[in-house]
C-alpha cells in the first residue's frame, strides 16, 4: 500500500490524475469506479482539465459506488445525478456507460445482482476510487459489514445520516437504505485509490491503515490490496503513527515509479 501525505488534495488530485492518464492511454476502454463525495472532487476536476486538452474518456465504463434507496428517479439529491453533474458530463463520457446501482427497482436484490454482473461483463473495475467515511465506512459498508461482501441493500447508522444531512432538509430526510457495493466487489478491482482530508478524517484514516483489519473499520480492507494506493492532506494523517516514514517514502521513490500508471 502506498500512502502519499501533501500539503492539500488538489496537489494530489494532479498527480493521481497523471497516473489515470497513463493508464487510460494503455487501456482507451477503461473501467473507473465512482466515488461521490468531496474527497474525490479535486481529482475530477484535475481530470476535467485533461478533457478539455484534448484528453478523451469516451470510451470509459463508470461504475458507481452506492445509491440511496427511495429517492425518484431524477431527484437531484441522488448519487445518479452527483454522478452525472460531477464527473459524466465534465469529463465527456458515454451516459450509457456509466452505471448506478438502481436504488428505485422495485426488486432490489435483483438490481444488486444486476449490478455486480454489469461490472463482470465490463472485465471488472480497473481503478476504483474511494472516500473514507467518519466511522471507517467504505461505500456505504458501515462497520460490521463482511469483508467478502458483494452489492446489496444495506442500512445506513445514525452517524452517517448525520453526516450526510447537509444535502438534505434534515438528517429525517435521509434515507435509511442504500445499494453499495460489497467489500469483497471493491477489492476486486485491480486498483484501489482513496482520497480522505480534514482533521475529521483522521481517527478513521489511522484506524484503516495503521490499525488491524476488521469488520469494525472496513476501510482496513485496503491493507489486503495488492495495488492500494492512499492521497491524504496532512490534517487527515495527523493521526498516523507513521506519517514521517510513509513522507520519507515517496519523497524518495524513483521517477518510474512515481508515476506509474497504478
Amino acid at each position: 500500500m502506498e500512502i502519499v501525505v501533501l500539503p492539500s488534495l488538489d496537489e494530489a488530485a494532479e498527480l493521481a490524475a497523471t497516473r489515470l492518464v497513463r493508464r487510460a492511454e494503455l487501456r482507451p476502454g477503461l473501467v473507473l469506479g465512482l466515488a461521490t463525495g468531496s474527497s474525490p472532487l479535486p481529482l475530477y476536476r484535475a481530470l476535467q482539465r485533461r478533457v478539455e486538452q484534448g484528453l478523451d474518456l469516451s470510451g470509459a465504463q463508470g461504475f458507481a459506488l452506492d445509491e440511496y434507496v427511495g429517492l425518484p428517479p431524477g431527484d437531484p439529491r441522488s448519487y445518479a445525478a452527483t454522478i452525472d453533474r460531477e464527473v459524466t458530463r465534465p469529463l465527456r463520457l458515454d451516459p450509457a456507460r456509466v452505471h448506478v446501482p438502481h436504488g428505485a427497482a422495485q426488486d432490489l436484490e435483483q438490481a444488486a445482482e444486476d449490478f455486480e454482473r454489469a461490472i463482470a461483463d465490463a472485465g471488472g473495475v480497473d481503478v476504483q476510487l474511494l472516500g473514507i467515511g467518519t466511522q471507517g465506512h467504505l461505500g456505504f459498508n458501515e462497520p460490521g459489514s463482511s469483508l467478502g461482501s458483494r452489492t446489496r441493500l444495506k442500512t445506513l447508522t445514525r452517524q452517517t445520516r448525520e453526516d450526510n444531512a447537509r444535502f438534505f432538509a434534515s438528517v429525517e430526510d435521509v434515507p435509511r437504505h442504500c445499494l453499495t457495493q460489497g467489500l469483497g466487489t471493491i477489492l476486486d478491482a485491480r486498483a484501489l485509490v482513496l482520497f480522505a482530508a480534514g482533521p475529521g478524517k483522521a481517527a478513521a484514516v489511522a484506524a484503516a491503515l495503521e490499525g488491524p483489519v476488521s469488520s469494525s473499520c472496513p476501510a482496513s480492507v485496503l491493507q489486503l490490496h495488492r495495488f492500494a494506493t492512499v492521497y491524504l492532506d496532512e490534517a487527515a494523517a495527523s493521526g498516523l503513527a507513521r506519517a514521517e516514514f510513509y513522507a520519507d517514502t515517496f519523497a524518495h521513490q524513483p521517477a518510474w515509479q512515481r508515476e506509474r500508471a497504478f
